[in-house]
């Protein structure tokens, strides 16, 4: 109900207090209304209290139920304090002490100490390893990239990192993991970029795995995000799904071509082999046939020499001895016919060709063995 300035009270009530429930004051006719007693609002405050705690809040035996109280509130803002002000760090964390959000120290595993609530704790896990993969999910853009031959490759590949400085990792980053996925895609496709694409498929992958580790950690390292890279695993690099077919013809064509390529090169290679052995067969032949033709030569001329040093010696003697061993060699080739010449030859002289018979028996010989 509104107050009335001209009747000095509440509208539509019969009396004329003010809006604490009290009358005007009647000195010099000012009715205006006036505040409340904060005496009065103190004691009902008390009595209240009173009412609340146990055993009443008056004189007397009520004192030591009010230590008591005062004494257990104590002891457990205590504990509460000590519980927070006493904190672990484990082997594989890095303790990190903020005093009023701000970087104060880094502590080492094991118990500490800290000025609750004035300072706080952040304990990351320094030595767990992260992974994140790339291009693993089904129709994903993200694995497709540009080599350096203008082919596009479906690379999939998995970083694994972990926390290098616990300050730089708290203070410096906002989201790491969006952070090293952004930056390792980025190094991934600038190294396949520069690099051709079966060169990326084959022989180039390790070195293209290092180059993407070291560009990541450089990168990441001139931000201080406080992160390293344990290494990067190039799982796939393949064409993409939609022109997979036609690059596995090809595939096969390359591999037929150099299939044929080295059975040509080994039958050229067996040819080469059998073309420089018979070569050196012959070389070697003629430098036999040379080495016999002179020692026969030699041979020859020293037996000729011989000869001419006794027939110097003895004329009469050497030539008779000639001309009866040309006479035996050369009648030992032919057919003889003896003739008794004379008075009293009887004319043919029939002999026994010992020569003939003896080389018609070896022949026989020879026959029956076959």
């Amino acid at each position: 109900m509104p107050w009335s300035n001209q009747g000095g009270g509440w509208q539509g009530g019969g009396d004329n207090r003010g809006p604490w429930g009290q009358g005007p004051n009647g000195s010099g006719g000012n009715k205006g209304p006036q505040p409340p007693d904060l005496e009065d609002l103190l004691k009902k405050g008390q009595e209240r209290l009173k009412d609340i705690i146990p055993g009443g809040g008056g004189g007397g035996g009520g004192g030591g139920s009010n230590r008591f109280m005062f004494l257990l509130v104590v002891l457990g803002l205590a504990a509460v304090w000590a519980f927070n002000a006493v904190y672990t760090v484990e082997p594989d964390e890095q303790g990190v002490v903020l005093r009023l959000g701000e970087y104060s120290r880094t502590t080492s595993p094991g118990l500490h100490f800290i000025l609750w609530p004035v300072e706080t704790v952040e304990t990351p896990k320094v030595q767990a390893v992260n992974q994140l993969d790339f291009g693993v999910s089904s129709g994903s853009q993200e694995g497709l990239m540009l080599a350096g031959d203008q082919n596009i490759v479906d690379i999939r590949f998995t970083v694994l990192w972990k926390i290098k400085e616990a300050r730089d990792y708290l203070f410096n980053t906002r989201a790491p993991e969006q952070l090293v996925r952004v930056v390792a895609e980025a190094a991934m496709r600038e190294v396949v970029g520069r690099t051709k694409a079966d060169q990326v498929r084959t022989q180039g992958r390790l070195e293209a795995q290092n180059a993407v580790t070291t560009l990541i950690q450089d990168t990441l390292d001139s931000y201080n995000a406080g992160i390293l890279i344990t290494g990067v695993q190039l799982e796939k690099a393949d064409p993409p799904p939609a022109v997979i077919d036609a690059f596995e013809e090809v595939q096969r064509a390359e591999q037929n071509q150099n299939k044929f390529i080295r059975e040509a090169e080994q039958y050229r290679n067996k040819l080469l082999g059998e073309a420089r052995g018979e070569a050196s067969k012959i070389v070697e032949d003629a430098k036999g046939y040379k080495a016999r033709v002179v020692a026969e030569a030699d041979g020859e001329a020293q037996r000729f020499i011989s000869v001419y040093e006794e027939y110097a010696k003895a004329k009469d003697v050497t030539r008779k001895r000639l001309f009866l061993e040309t006479m035996e060699d050369v009648l030992s080739k032919s057919n003889k016919v003896i003739i008794e010449s004379g008075q009293g030859g009887s004319g043919v002289v029939p002999y026994l060709p010992l020569p003939e018979v003896q080389k018609r028996r070896a022949g026989a010989s020879a026959a029956g063995s076959q």
